[in-house]
């Protein structure tokens, strides 16, 4: 990889990279220099993004990690340092599915599984993949941690209240573990997204909102890009694009705050 690619030299683990976002994250980590490790529930899923990354160039690695798993998480981040050296970056994009949680549902009719899923799955494996990727950064003096969320963090996107809640949570959780460990030069930044109608999450809050409505797809594609300012629908390439910028050197002062980019549909 060139030199002049902004994460030439850098490891980046993503978690949830058989995912669209996480899939688009790693191929734009990669396609920026980065040498990428892969891991997600599906085996099938992690292979096929990575065997993408190599036909394009890139290095890759895959696995089959369950980032709700503690320990495996820690087995498998302490051979990624012993076998290919410092971890530099690390990113979760891991996210149970729209339909198991209702989003587009009004709290008072959600059960309390359900609003509680999110918190179990989005929060709990952000808390474990980053705790033990730091605990690597903090020895090596240096590293960036991204965590993900989205509009629904901030209380403007009605029938979230799951996944807002725990989005919340993940960037109240930045600020605190920046804090913690930032005098060892380790940076923690959030990236909170607007709808990015591509990636499979939104793609199934579409069609549950379609189908509620008894409305096209179109429709409500067209009224969530109503919300922001731009009147334009997010793509998961937008937040691969600003993930790397995070991940790169040029977002060295970056830390203990969350990145905005929701196109003014979730004002600060």
């Amino acid at each position: 990889m060139s030199e002049s690619k902004i994460l030439h030299g850098k490891r980046a683990v993503i978690f949830g990279a058989g995912g669209s976002i996480g899939a688009a994250v790693a191929k734009e980590f990669a396609a920026e220099g980065a040498e990428v490790f892969l891991s997600g529930r599906t085996r099938s899923n992690v292979e096929a993004v990575a065997n993408q990354i190599k036909k394009a160039g890139g290095r890759a690695h895959e696995a089959v990690v369950d980032a709700l798993d503690d320990a495996l998480v820690n087995t498998y981040l302490e051979a990624i340092s012993r076998e290919h050296g410092p971890i530099d970056v690390e990113f979760n994009a891991v996210g149970p599915l729209a339909s198991d949680y209702r989003n587009g549902t009004q709290a008072i009719e959600l059960g309390i599984d359900e609003f509680m899923l999110p918190v179990n799955t989005v929060l709990k494996s952000q808390f474990i993949t980053a705790r033990s990727a730091v605990r690597h950064m903090i020895r090596q003096g240096s590293g960036v941690i991204i965590f993900l969320t989205g509009s629904p963090a901030r209380g403007h996107v009605e029938g979230a209240t799951a996944i807002g809640a725990a989005f919340g949570a993940v960037e109240t959780l930045t600020e605190n573990l920046a804090l913690e460990v930032g005098a060892s030069g380790v940076r923690v930044v959030c990236l909170r997204t607007t709808a990015n109608i591509d990636s499979r999450a939104i793609s199934q809050t579409i069609d549950l909102l379609a189908a509620k409505a008894n409305a096209p797809r179109e429709q409500m594609i067209a009224r969530m890009a109503s919300f922001n300012f731009l009147k334009t629908p997010a793509m998961i390439r937008d937040t691969a694009r600003m993930a790397v910028l995070l991940a790169s050197d040029r977002g060295r002062l970056l830390t203990a705050t969350t990145i905005n980019s929701t196109a003014g549909a979730a004002a600060d």
